[in-house]
């Protein structure tokens, strides 16, 4: 689907083939109907009119009745041609509408939801521009593109099948022309035919050009939307930060801003717009009144047909006409489409593009990393890894030679804001774009990265506790398990409800409790890799030690890297250390060293008892007791 006709073809030759087959065929046949009809309206149109022209002749002996006949047959073919077989295309054609966009829209979100983190990469363009708007161009340009192509090949169908039952009809009816003997009976079918051949594609010339305006005007209006829209759907993720810094007048001079460019595009476009429909309606009327009536004159003023000929062969070259202008009247339609088309296929193309991260990112900076896999046993090892940014040429921010994570050993990364710490855990986990070096990571063991929060507002509670894993993967008693350790067991009995009070999970719980909801995710993986990124920073001095403790007793085995505001991390209520190491990133070095624990308990009690409660001791005994303490501190 990277360019226009694969886009188009695409959903006739995938696995639905045969639905979207049929729906084409049905809307085939009801367009060929719909044409036939059209030559029974002319011939219809020309009795009546014949009807009325010779209502006072002295041969006709039933005027009125003959008028009213052919009336009611001219109002019947109406009603049965344009609520019944226009009626019944249109039903169709809008099913294959539907069934079409689904069919695309779930070949995109399958695209940009893959493992590969699809939508992630193409954010991120490598030399050429991310695509702007990717969840307009997905909602609203699949949409509007698969109705416009519909509708215009629809409009192909009617010009073919036209051409056939009204150019038979026009030959059939054919009569010599004065001026033009040499064509025998064929000279008004001639004429008429000429007549459609010289004014349609002059005038379709005219309708191209407008065209490729209203198309680039299209484009244009399509992506200052988008981007309006995105800025309020931003706004009213940060309002509460807006508001706090008083930051309105802002926020409404950047709206200002962004809505000028809707404004003056929107203006060009309704000048355009407008001039076009001004030639629309001058090329219908004569066509219409013209065109169409100017071949029959001539066989009509010398005799050769009679009125009713005249008016059906008219009738016949409007229709002609109509059918055939069809690329005119849809030439704005055709506008939106191609603007619809490129901005899906823009998408398309970014989701093939960052198929292979690392070929995509070498093309506007290094990016050699080697990712494998090594006995769990073993832990998490990285390797002369360096990270950058964009550009071949660039200097690493960090350099890391070698750094080894022990099984169920917990890391705490410390350094300024900007030193590299998330982008270290990005590239552990695959997601920092520039650099190179060896990341091995432990076979077969779940990683699970924890970041503050993430936003999934319109799913149940029970699918935001299982996410990665969908909810059917666990039961509802491992959930609200999950949920009573992490300290959310009031919303237990809400696991299958989007909503609550009427709001949406991600309004209805506080800061801290997104965060325990994190650990309840946590509880639920039993990850045996564990990135915390920031993950508890909206929780109290209480709530981090809960949050630790939680892991603490349920992940037993699991490793554990975390990033935190503070400069040192949390203890346990008792005093133990939850982490092992600290991992201190500065000037773009690393250095790891082993936290200091605390001495035992008991030894702890000993020395920091009063002396008034101690009993008498010698310094002999005291020394003594001291190297026990030093000898279990260095056992333990």
């Amino acid at each position: 689907m990277r360019n226009f006709w694969g886009l188009m073809r695409a959903y006739w030759f995938s696995s639905s083939w045969k639905e979207a087959w049929t729906l084409t065929v049905v809307i085939a046949l009801l367009t060929a109907l719909s044409s036939k009809a059209g030559v029974w309206f002319a011939e219809a149109s020309g009795e009546l009119i014949n009807s009325i022209a010779f209502f006072h002749d002295a041969a006709n002996t039933t005027p009125l009745t003959s008028l009213l006949e052919n009336a009611a047959f001219l109002v019947g073919l109406v009603v049965i041609k344009d609520a019944g077989i226009t009626g019944s295309r249109t039903y169709i054609s809008a099913t294959l509408h539907r069934r079409w966009r689904a069919w695309l829209d779930n070949r995109f979100n399958e695209a940009l939801l893959d493992a590969n983190h699809s939508h992630f990469h193409a954010q991120h363009g490598a030399g050429t521009p991310a695509p702007d708007n990717i969840d307009q161009r997905v909602q609203e340009s699949i949409k509007d593109m698969t109705g416009g192509a519909i509708g215009l090949a629809m409009g192909v169908m009617a010009v073919a099948t036209s051409l056939y039952f009204v150019g038979q009809k026009l030959i059939s009816s054919s009569t010599e022309v004065a001026g033009l003997e040499f064509l025998g009976s064929y000279g008004s079918a001639m004429l008429a035919f000429v007549a459609v051949a010289v004014y349609v594609p002059l005038n379709t010339w005219i309708a191209v050009k407008l065209g490729g305006m209203l198309e680039q005007l299209s484009i244009r209006m399509q992506r200052a939307e988008g981007s309006y829209r995105g800025e309020l759907t931003t706004l009213l993720r940060r309002s509460f930060h807006v508001a706090a810094s008083r930051g309105e007048d802002v926020q409404k001079a950047m709206h200002e801003r962004l809505y000028v460019d809707i404004d003056q595009t929107w203006g060009r476009h309704n000048i355009v717009s407008a001039s076009y429909a001004s030639f629309e309606r001058v090329y219908n009327f004569v066509g219409a009144r013209i065109v169409a009536y100017g071949p029959g004159l001539i066989p009509f003023v010398h005799n050769r047909i009679d009125l009713k000929g005249y008016i059906t062969g008219a009738e016949l070259v409007n229709a002609l006409i109509s059918q055939c202008s069809w690329f005119i009247h849809v030439m704005p339609a055709i506008a939106t489409l191609r603007a619809n088309s490129k901005r899906v296929i823009e998408v398309a193309v970014a989701i093939e593009n960052v198929q292979k991260p690392d070929e995509f990112y070498r093309r506007t900076g290094r990016s050699e990393f080697r990712r494998t896999s090594q006995n769990p046993v073993f832990g998490l090892t990285i390797q002369n890894l360096e990270l950058a940014h964009e550009g071949h040429d660039t200097t690493p921010f960090l350099a890391i030679d070698q750094l080894r994570f022990r099984r169920g050993e917990w890391i705490f990364l410390r350094g300024e804001s900007g030193c590299g710490k998330t982008s270290l855990l990005k590239a552990i986990n695959g997601l920092w774009p520039y650099g190179r070096g060896t990341i091995v990571l432990p076979e077969g063991v779940k990683s699970f990265y924890a970041a503050q929060d993430v936003r999934l507002p319109q799913v149940s509670l029970k699918e935001q506790v299982c996410l990665p894993d969908a909810p059917e993967d666990h039961s509802d008693a491992r959930v609200a398990a999950a949920l009573h350790k992490a300290g959310l067991g009031e919303f237990i009995e809400h696991l299958g409800d989007v909503t609550r009070q009427g709001k949406g999970w991600d309004q209805q719980l506080s800061g801290g409790q997104k965060q325990k909801l994190v650990v309840a995710r946590i509880l639920l993986q039993q990850p045996g890799l564990l990135f915390l990124d920031e993950a508890s920073a909206a929780l109290d001095p209480e709530g981090k030690i809960a949050f630790h403790q939680a892991i603490k007793d349920n992940c037993p085995n699991a490793t554990v890297i975390s990033i935190m505001h503070e400069a040192t991390p949390p203890r346990s209520a008792s005093g133990t250390e939850f982490y092992d190491s600290v991992v201190t990133i500065a000037d773009g070095t690393v250095v790891k060293k082993p936290l200091q624990p605390p001495l035992p308990a008991e030894i702890t009690e000993i020395l920091n008892r009063p002396a008034m409660r101690q009993p008498t001791r010698s310094p002999a005994m005291e020394e003594g007791w001291r190297r026990i303490a030093r000898l279990r501190l260095k056992q333990k």
